[in-house]
């Protein structure tokens, strides 16, 4: 495996993963924008991660396209490719390749947290771990995800004239909010800005039952007063939020563990919940697929290669550019 200008090349079998540019064949790992890049010949890819491209990219999603299920295994050149879940977003997986005797997984974005919104992530054994490390910091340990939305509910219940609205990004983490707030037995209407609506709809389309959802955009303002209202980063303080009563300003994302983010956002209900897998989860994972050998990518990464180094594994950072967590 080489690491090229396009990205992650797999050069027995003649196709990258994720790949940063334009390139004749493709695996994609899921749909977020810094994974799922437009114009590529030849997509690989889940049922859901595909999907989730033609809504976002429409005819960029690639030439030809071929959806492999999670578990089912292809030959792409000398390499054997089989998806396992990565419990990031709906369709999110990890690659694992199988070539002359050697096992090699790819992580993509992954969480360890239970997310009734995707496949759980699976630990698979390999001699050669390719893993993210955006929350890859011992600071990074992100709370209970049901604490989080109590506050949010708490809030709710304290300041019931004022709406609130939730500033979460579009794909994964918007759905992922409502999901919670079902289970914590939140049942009435949730409100959403125009640009979440089309993967909410998708997501159910998928099976994944999201309770009842209403446009915000055309609500009428008294409607919206004690009304909980999701929308992406970028719109909670711009003048969109303005139709909102003394709107009460939160934002879901790991991102929030840094307090000075949450200021500078002007947030004042930060809702530590993230799709990414915390510093703990990381090392729990690494010791779980027990590779002798890790690569680490797009995030922290030297504290992970550092903490990995120090147990006897052989670690090294790819240095990949070109990825982040989706509207960080």
């Amino acid at each position: 495996m080489k690491v090229c200008p396009e990205g992650l090349y797999v050069e027995p079998g003649g196709f990258y993963v994720d790949p940063l540019r334009p390139v004749d064949r493709a695996v994609v790992t899921h749909g977020h924008s810094d994974h799922a890049r437009p114009g590529h010949a030849h997509v690989l890819a889940t049922a859901g991660t595909l999907a989730i491209m033609r809504q976002r990219l429409g005819e960029g999603a690639g030439a030809a396209t071929q959806t492999l299920d999670y578990g089912e295994a292809i030959r792409i050149g000398d390499v054997t490719v089989r998806l396992v879940p990565a419990g990031h977003v709906l369709g999110s997986a990890q690659v694992v390749l199988e070539h002359a005797g050697t096992r090699v997984v790819v992580s993509g974005d992954y969480k360890r947290r239970f997310d009734r919104t995707c496949a759980p992530f699976e630990p698979v054994p390999c001699d050669v771990f390719i893993t993210e490390a955006t929350f890859g910091l011992p600071v990074f340990r992100h709370p209970p995800d049901l604490g989080e939305i109590d506050k949010l509910l708490h809030s709710l219940s304290i300041f019931p004239e004022r709406s609130h609205v939730v500033g979460a990004y579009a794909l994964g983490k918007c759905q992922r909010v409502i999901s919670l707030l079902r289970a914590a037995g939140y049942d009435r209407p949730i409100y959403l800005h125009g640009a979440l609506e089309p993967i909410c709809k998708l997501y159910e389309g998928f099976g994944v039952p999201l309770g009842e959802l209403r446009p915000a955009t055309v609500a009428a303002k008294e409607e919206l007063k004690g009304a909980l209202v999701l929308a992406p980063p970028g719109a909670v303080a711009d003048r969109w939020a303005r139709r909102l009563t003394d709107p009460v300003v939160a934002m879901a994302s790991g991102w929030m563990r840094v307090r000075q983010r949450a200021r500078q956002r002007g947030v004042e209900l930060p809702l530590v919940i993230s799709d990414h897998a915390d510093w703990d989860e990381l090392v729990q994972t690494l010791d779980e697929v027990a590779a002798p050998e890790v690569w680490v990518t797009h995030g922290r990464e030297e504290a992970l290669v550092h903490h990995a180094t120090q147990r006897g594994i052989r670690a090294r950072a790819l240095a990949l550019v070109g990825f982040e967590e989706e509207g960080a």
